[in-house]
């Protein structure tokens, strides 16, 4: 505390010229050249979200009403985790993306484990998907547990084209759902 009093007063008596030079020769300790700092610069990330339509699945047996009775698996995306690179030339960026599940196993379940398939989207401009990959998660779910949370795999997407253009574009997560399961969940709105 004394010593950066020191440094104020001495600084107020030079004319403020020390403060001004104290920053400046500070970052030329570090040693960082502009290299240094490109290579430490964070990369941007596109917009990365969930599709509200596909953030649910309430998947019932084949035929059946669609009733408690008749529920195999209710899932949501609960969340996911992400993180932004740029490509080894620098024209691009890499994003990874881990999604999170909270996955219900339902009285007409038949095992002790369920498939859930879901969805990694590239949109671009007016909304047009550039690329939609499908991956399914298998829940293990242990003896009398019914409820359950879990994390997908870690998805790497290559965004190519130029950094400021593939920050432009987003990036959706959301189930593979039937036609009907589509329509039930617009109806019955965001949980």
């Amino acid at each position: 505390m004394v010593k950066a009093r020191k440094l104020l007063n001495w600084g107020r008596r030079a004319g403020g010229a020390a403060i001004v030079a104290l920053p400046l020769t500070l970052a030329a300790c570090g040693g960082d050249g502009p290299r240094d700092l490109l290579a430490r610069a964070t990369a941007p990330c596109p917009q990365i979200g969930i599709i509200s339509d596909a953030a649910d699945l309430s998947r019932f047996r084949t035929g059946a009403q669609a009733d408690l009775t008749a529920l195999v698996v209710n899932a949501s995306i609960s969340g996911f985790q992400a993180k932004c690179d740029y490509t080894s030339d620098r024209d691009g960026l890499v994003v990874s993306v881990t999604p999170d599940f909270t996955i219900e196993r339902g009285p007409a379940s038949t095992g002790s484990t369920v498939d859930v398939p879901y969805m990694v989207a590239v949109v671009g401009n007016n909304d047009q998907v550039i690329s939609r990959a499908t991956y399914t998660l298998r829940a293990a779910f242990p003896p009398n547990v019914a409820k359950m949370t879990s994390r997908g795999e870690e998805v790497s997407i290559t965004l190519t084209g130029g950094v400021a253009q593939a920050a432009q574009r987003q990036v959706l997560l959301g189930f593979v759902l039937s036609p009907e399961e589509l329509a039930a969940n617009r109806r019955r709105g965001p949980r």
